[in-house]
């Protein structure tokens, strides 16, 4: 018992008694984020990182102008790798249907989220997504996307990294198209360090109409993108300071002055006899009723320095002055 004793008592004078940080959720900036919005939007508030034996995860948040409950965030997951001195693992889960079903639910709380039947692909590869709208108005969408080889690749232990991608947004003024296409728009800028892990296979081949005859490529591109050619600004909330009631405009309007009749112009009339023409002049209230008085608009024929003194000599016209 004494040299047990002993044998304690030197591993602990022979600790360095530093203060370690337990390892957790951090934040970090948000150029570091390893998943990036398009570009326009929405903006990035925030990125938090978990770091695992196994891997790294990121929520990215966004900006959020809605009335749902919660954050709209780019979520990123990546499974592969490895790093000792993290305690932590990610579970390799590839995508389950009742796991989907779960975080729909959790994603965007009050609002009814139906999953497309379309089949859509973006620069990674096919993607799902639901939608939906709250009694409010605002549309909401939640997506996701799996990266991962279809191969083990040349070898056996090869191609086993996946990255795991989830959007929740949600938007008072876009339609369901515009919070689609941050989905279509999205980049992945983080990757694994060790060339085993690659999740997105081998490269696709050379396109096999280069340099073929009969084969010809155009410089425009093909109908479906250009239908598909939508994008998407996080807007910026309305404020109170930029409404005026409607009842105030109404008094407003009630108030103010009545405008001053403009003066006739001399137009001259087609079919008309050169001569003068006669043209009742608008009253100068619009409350006011009663028979309209007449004025006397001297003819075109007798105004200027072409005038024709015959065309107005007989009709009553003035002469024009020299």
């Amino acid at each position: 018992m004494t040299f047990v004793a002993l044998m304690l008592a030197l591993v602990g004078c022979s600790t360095t008694g530093g203060v370690r940080q337990p390892s957790g959720p951090e934040l970090v900036a948000a150029d570091k984020a390893l998943i990036m919005p398009p570009p326009g939007g929405p903006g990035i508030v925030g990125v938090v990182q978990q770091s695992h034996e196994n891997g790294t995860e990121q929520t990215v948040s966004l900006t959020t102008v809605s009335r749902i409950p919660g954050q709209n965030y780019l979520k990123i997951s990546f499974s592969g790798g490895r790093d000792a001195e993290q305690p932590t693992s990610i579970a390799y889960r590839p995508l389950g249907e009742a796991t989907l079903r779960t975080e729909m639910n959790a994603a965007a709380p009050g609002v009814q989220l139906t999953r497309s039947t379309l089949y859509l692909q973006n620069a990674y590869g096919p993607f799902g997504y639901a939608s939906g709208h709250s009694r409010h108005g605002d549309v909401c969408i939640y997506g996701w996307q799996q990266l991962r080889s279809r191969s083990t690749g040349n070898g056996f232990g090869r191609d086993f990294g996946m990255i795991q991608v989830r959007l929740r947004l949600c938007d008072n003024r876009a339609t369901e198209n515009e919070l689609l296409s941050v989905l279509y728009g999205y980049t992945i800028v983080g990757g694994f360090q060790g060339e085993i892990w690659n999740p997105y296979g081998s490269p696709a081949p050379i396109d096999p109409r280069l340099g073929q005859t009969g084969q010809p490529i155009y410089p425009t591109p093909d109908a479906a993108a250009r239908l598909a050619a939508f994008g998407y600004s996080a807007a910026t909330p309305i404020t109170t300071n930029s409404i005026r009631p409607v009842a105030d405009r109404t008094v407003r309007a009630s108030t103010a002055p009545h405008p001053t009749p403009a003066p006739a112009h001399r137009v001259p009339v087609p079919g008309v006899e050169a001569g003068v023409i006669t043209i009742p002049s608008p009253p100068a209230d619009a409350s006011v009723t009663g028979n309209a008085t007449s004025v006397v608009v001297p003819s075109p024929d007798c105004i200027g320095t072409t005038a024709i003194p015959a065309a107005c000599s007989n009709k009553g016209g003035s002469k024009p002055s020299r």
